[in-house]
């Protein structure tokens, strides 16, 4: 079992940048986990937004890309998403969500496909 807490949001002013955590405790995510990072606006479905796996192969939305940095340190069970250039098209709530890989299709983009989430962390970008 894996329980993720994610951390870092806040209001900021567009071009400007966050980075989000994601502290991971119950298993490590050296532990051949793959982790993801979605995010819900007012009234619309999540959406995934990139993941890394454990070897640090990482994937981006394309509304993301050269703007969102995905990483994770095992040794600290931690994930992150640096963000900069942010638009307030980027408002909403982040969700970390992790699986474990055990040969299972890597990136994946579907939020089904998702054991483990973190509740969420509120992140709003000002024009």
């Amino acid at each position: 079992q894996v329980q993720l807490v994610e951390s870092g949001g806040g209001l900021v002013q567009a071009g400007g940048s966050l980075r989000l955590s994601c502290a991971a405790s119950g298993r490590s995510f050296g532990s051949y986990y793959a982790l993801a990072w979605f995010r819900q606006a007012p009234g619309k479905e999540r959406e995934f937004v990139t993941t890394i796996n454990w070897l640090r192969d990482t994937y981006y939305a394309d509304s993301v890309k050269g703007r969102f940095t995905i990483s994770r340190d095992n040794a600290k069970n931690t994930g992150y998403l640096q963000m900069n250039s942010l638009k307030p098209e980027d408002t909403a709530v982040y969700y970390c969500a992790a699986f474990q890989e055990n040969g299972r299709r890597w990136p994946s983009t579907a939020s089904n496909e998702y054991d483990y989430w973190g509740q969420g962390t509120q992140v709003t970008v000002s024009s």
